[in-house]
């Protein structure tokens, strides 16, 4: 088994994630994306049935003696909390062809079924936000899951807008970070 490689497990507003991920130094590992996954179990129906430390804890067994994984997605991304899950400065375990060069993201719930929440929605938009602007990432390199060559499902859910999301990241950066990025054009 992989060594684990520990979790934050903690869940943060969007602007305590900012400053938490402004507190961060990247000079180890660098992620050059971020992957949109969605968690499909638990829903975002069940998400709010346990706790959110106990639901951190519940997930670092599976992934650490259940799966025998080194880490996890990076964050869990819910209406009310961002959880930080695998430490943002090192790989994760989250999608087989990009665990080394990129962030995974999940978004909770089941988005082949379920819509989604319009404030894990601005969540959603606000983590990935502030992970593209902490490194100047370039938002048109945001992937989903699906588009791993070597995924077979459809992840994050055919109700996951890549060009919608990406938009919405991108008109974000623009208001957060104005004068610090340069105006980024999506691909339409």
């Amino acid at each position: 088994m992989p060594d684990w490689k520990g979790i934050v497990g903690t869940g943060f507003t969007p602007s305590d994630f900012a400053a938490y991920v402004a507190g961060l130094t990247f000079a180890a590992w660098r992620p050059s994306f971020v992957v949109l996954h969605n968690t499909g179990l638990p829903t975002f129906a069940e998400w709010h049935n346990v706790a959110g430390q106990v639901r951190m804890q519940n997930l670092e067994t599976y992934y650490r003696d259940t799966q025998h994984w080194s880490g996890g997605p990076h964050l869990f991304v819910a209406d009310d909390l961002i959880w930080a899950f695998t430490p943002l400065t090192v790989p994760g375990v989250h999608s087989p062809s990009w665990n080394n060069v990129s962030w995974g993201v999940e978004l909770v719930g089941d988005y082949s079924t379920e819509a989604m929440d319009p404030n894990l929605q601005l969540n959603a938009i606000s983590a990935i936000a502030t992970l593209h602007g902490a490194l100047g990432l370039d938002p048109n390199t945001l992937k989903l899951h699906r588009e791993d060559p070597l995924t077979t499902h459809l992840c994050p859910g055919n109700k996951v807008s890549k060009a919608d999301f990406i938009a919405q990241v991108v008109a974000k950066l623009g208001d957060d970070f104005g004068g610090e990025h340069p105006k980024i054009q999506t691909l339409a």
